[in-house]
């Protein structure tokens, strides 16, 4: 996706951008820790884990009560999935030291506790073999240069017959895709602030030299998109089995790149809450479209989100 750097430049450039985006990273993805929040997490897991997953009102469970986040960011994922009760321990690590402080933040406004969080690099896991009996991650797996070493660290610390689940990584196709709403956007995007009364968000005199900075970073922090057949073989050769790869939102994308790209080009107090509110419910609406009539059809390597999930086989299994 970019030119060849070294991981520990990638490492680097991840760490600044991501303790940048920190402060404003929920208000910019609209993460909900509140029902619709839930809904979308558990409806993910639920996805990968399937039968393991069981949601009977009034209390889930999941036969995985020790999770580990890998590149938890702000929470999205950990703090919906206990408030949810699916897990009844989350350990949560991030390469960002300021998403990690962001974290916690949530963890206390919504009145969580206990919540681990822990500024940790995921080819290097700083936990005892065995520790955890799920492996988690959201729109991680495309950030780290050194996949097969962040795969090992995940067999090693997972228990026998736990599971990995990793939701909302790019695929090559998906992602070459999703390159025409996003380039439509871009084009209409002049058109669409004059209609709105909206300023560019591009050189406006209260840009701060940190949103400058953030804009820099951001085409080098994606390091991979994926085929489908290549994540699953990364997993088996890792030492995991029953590993299986599925694809996530096609229109939903679609909609949602259009909208992004159209909403970054002005300043964010420009943008009226009407439209945010369509641009979200549209969103929602087509994920369903996507979730019931494309994806159980449709092969993985068309939508731009590819989901992964793969057991942990007995100690002897370990490679």
């Amino acid at each position: 996706m970019q030119a060849l750097r070294s991981a520990e430049e990638i490492r680097e450039i991840n760490t600044r951008y991501h303790d940048i985006a920190a402060a404003s990273y929920d208000a910019k993805w609209a993460i909900d820790f509140g029902e619709v929040g839930q809904a979308q997490v558990l409806g993910k897991l639920r996805k990968l884990l399937g039968d393991e997953f069981d949601v009977v009102p009034p209390r889930r469970t999941c036969a995985f009560p020790r999770a580990l986040e890998v590149g938890a960011g702000t929470g999205y994922f950990s703090l919906n999935l206990l408030r949810a009760g699916v897990v009844s321990e989350a350990t949560c690590t991030d390469i960002s030291p300021g998403m990690v402080r962001t974290l916690q933040s949530n963890a206390r406004r919504i009145g969580l506790d206990g919540v681990r969080a822990i500024t940790a690099d995921a080819a290097a896991l700083p936990f005892a073999d065995e520790s955890f009996d799920l492996v988690l991650g959201h729109a991680v797996l495309h950030h780290l240069p050194d996949l097969e070493r962040a795969f090992t660290e995940f067999h090693r610390v997972l228990a026998p017959g736990g599971r990995i689940a990793f939701a909302g990584e790019p695929s090559e196709l998906g992602d070459r895709l999703a390159a025409v709403p996003k380039r439509a956007a871009r084009l209409l995007a002049p058109a669409w602030r004059r209609a709105l009364r909206a300023r560019p968000s591009a050189g406006a005199a209260d840009v701060l030299p940190e949103d400058e900075l953030r804009r820099e970073l951001e085409p080098h922090v994606d390091v991979h998109a994926f085929r489908p057949e290549d994540l699953a073989a990364l997993a088996r050769a890792t030492g995991f089995a029953r590993v299986n790869v599925r694809g996530e939102e096609l229109t939903a994308n679609w909609f949602g790149w259009f909208n992004r790209v159209l909403e970054s080009s002005a300043l964010h107090a420009d943008v009226p809450m009407l439209w945010r509110r369509y641009a979200f419910d549209g969103y929602l609406l087509l994920q369903r479209v996507d979730s019931s009539l494309l994806e159980p059809h449709l092969p993985p390597a068309i939508f731009y989100n590819l989901m992964l999930t793969a057991a942990r086989g007995p100690s002897e299994d370990r490679p």
